[in-house]
């Protein structure tokens, strides 16, 4: 089956710290690196690695970024006959701060990514039609997700939305989902219900403290209209709402170097897994996997493993 990626594609330059600077707060950072990312081109890449038949759409710039993201999508393996430029914005860029434990912050400069538009779209239904599995995020215009969204529903595709960054989205767009994949953050704004998770993230303490809250958040987003949800809930796994299944699919331990790309490789991987038949738990274990080997890597879709590394 065909995967459909359409999304960013931006530029992560990347410092790593002790810790993450504070409001007016000047730290001196240590190794420097600069990697492609975006939530689409990492999602695109790592359905790519991960075994996927994947086409790539985003927008970049007519500069020096976007020309090397373009040959590195081509020698991933991915499809970008549909790749857009953006001759007035530069290409997307990302800002990325990493501790000493592995979590991060990020501050985005969209550029081009901004611009893709529903025109834009409109040139490329072909690729929609051939497609059969379309998988979002939230770094591009919302208007132009939501006429995916739609356009890909009333042709019968599944569509996958991992809603990062967090936003308010309505109704109309959460119906025409398949499957939306939220981390905690985005569940409790897209639901209105707030998950209590202990600080440890104890699997057992999980179940007894936490599933209640993470399951009436899910049971909320499908009575907004979506099929199917996957709260992610970092090194604990993942909670799966569907028919088929409702629970906690536990995650993988292991010591986290750099988080940055982790819900992407999830989403990417994810998307592989539905594509190739498998049921949603199963889906989530493949992407759990996945997932679990890119934290204990530095970047964005440089720590993105392949398929043969899963097992």
């Amino acid at each position: 089956m065909r995967i459909l990626v359409i999304g960013s594609s931006n530029t992560d330059m990347v410092v790593k710290a002790n810790h993450l600077p504070v409001p007016g707060e000047t730290i001196l950072g240590g190794k420097f690196i600069m990697n492609a990312g975006g939530k689409g081109a990492n999602q695109a890449v790592a359905a790519a690695r991960l075994g996927g038949i994947v086409t790539f759409i985003a927008k970049t710039g007519n500069d020096i970024f976007g020309n090397q993201a373009l040959q590195m999508f081509e020698k991933e393996g991915i499809n970008t006959s549909y790749m857009l430029k953006d001759p007035n914005q530069p290409s997307g860029v990302a800002l990325i701060t990493v501790d000493k434990n592995g979590e991060n912050c990020i501050v985005v400069a969209p550029g081009a990514n901004g611009t893709l538009s529903i025109g834009d779209i409109e040139k490329f239904t072909d690729a929609i039609r051939e497609t059969n599995i379309i998988l979002l995020q939230l770094e591009t215009p919302v208007d132009t997700v939501e006429y995916i969204a739609k356009l890909g529903f009333g042709l019968g595709k599944k569509v996958v939305l991992n809603p990062a960054p967090a936003q308010f989205l309505n109704e109309k767009l959460l119906q025409a989902l398949y499957l939306i994949t939220p981390n905690q953050t985005e569940a409790e704004m897209l639901s209105g219900i707030k998950i209590t998770t202990p600080g440890n993230e104890h699997i057992d303490g999980l179940k007894i403290d936490g599933l209640a809250s993470v399951e009436r958040a899910a049971a909320a987003l499908h009575a907004k209209g979506v099929q199917n949800i996957v709260i992610t809930l970092g090194s604990s796994g993942a909670y799966v709402f569907s028919a088929e299944y409702k629970g906690l699919v536990p995650g993988r331990k292991v010591t986290p170097v750099d988080t940055t790309a982790a819900g992407d490789t999830f989403s990417g991987a994810l998307v592989v897994a539905l594509s190739e038949g498998k049921t949603i738990k199963e889906a989530v274990e493949f992407a759990n996997l996945a997932a679990s080997i890119s934290v204990t890597r530095m970047g964005a879709q440089s720590s993105i493993p392949f398929r043969k590394e899963l097992y």
